[in-house]
């Protein structure tokens, strides 16, 4: 066998099997949503049934969670998206060590434990008699989530032409009319992209959630509570519907980009 066959071989093999490591969770996870068992589990295998569907479907306090998730996920987009795209551009607009410095505090919350960024959240409004409750939790999020805006918009501004702004503004375009009608349209595949993060990012948050919800509960609360008082295979229904939307999702992402690109290369051979 050549070297060039076993170096192929073995990529291969080693796709399959990182494959395997991802997906075989989640086809268990899935199969014991179906499985007529009082426990999480596809082995012994009881019987195929809906019911714990049924009961998800028909569980209140799920639905509630599921609003305030969305409702706190939406907040994040609103905030975050702004937020790291004016860092983004601040910092491309900086040189010298100013600008490592303000990389570097928009980045440190990434790195930060999400329990210290919902404690520090908590700690810090409390000292101006601000309650804990979703709006807190927004603000926990928005601290570092808008981090990875920011990440992903100053990637794009990386291939902008700063000689296009130069030119609009040698013509008499004032700089509000570069920014709304040069700079933002080049940005907006990364903003979106970055609201779309920011909205999965704050939908999976439990840690800086778990400190400034207050009384309220989201849906990595609820699977916390559930756990802990006795799982049960709703959480499976759950996760496998959460699996599927995204999964949907992104192919449905996938092919709209794809005909975006059959589009503009159609239009650039005519």
């Amino acid at each position: 066998m050549s070297q060039a066959r076993r170096s192929d071989w073995i990529f291969h093999l080693y796709m399959a099997l990182f494959l395997a490591y991802m997906l075989l969770p989640l086809i268990v996870m899935g199969g014991a949503a179906f499985n007529d068992s009082r426990f999480p589990s596809v082995y012994p295998w009881v019987g195929f049934t809906d019911r714990w569907f049924v009961e998800l479907w028909n569980d209140s306090r799920m639905w509630v969670a599921f609003g305030n998730t969305i409702f706190v996920a939406i907040a994040v987009v609103v905030l975050s998206v702004p937020i790291g795209t004016a860092a983004a551009i601040l910092i491309n607009s900086m040189t010298g060590s100013s600008r490592s410095v303000l990389y570097a505090l928009m980045v440190a919350p990434i790195l930060t434990p999400g329990a210290v960024i919902g404690i520090s959240t908590l700690l810090f409004w409390n000292r101006f008699s601000v309650p804990a409750g979703l709006h807190l939790s927004a603000l926990g999020q928005v601290s570092y989530i808008a981090a990875f805006v920011m990440l992903l918009v100053l990637a794009r501004l990386q291939s902008f032409d700063r000689a296009l702004e130069e030119a609009a503004l040698d013509l008499g375009a004032s700089h509000a009319q570069v920014l709304r009608r040069i700079l933002l349209p080049h940005l907006y595949p990364a903003m979106g992209a970055g609201a779309a993060i920011a909205f999965f990012q704050s939908i999976e948050n439990f840690n800086t959630t778990l400190f400034t919800r207050g009384t309220y509960d989201t849906l990595t609360v609820y699977v916390f509570s559930k756990v802990r008082s006795g799982i049960t295979p709703t959480i499976n229904a759950l996760a496998l519907i959460l699996i599927s939307v995204t999964v949907v999702c992104a192919i449905w992402y996938e092919i709209s980009r794809r005909r975006s690109e059959r589009k503009v290369a159609l239009q650039a051979s005519l």
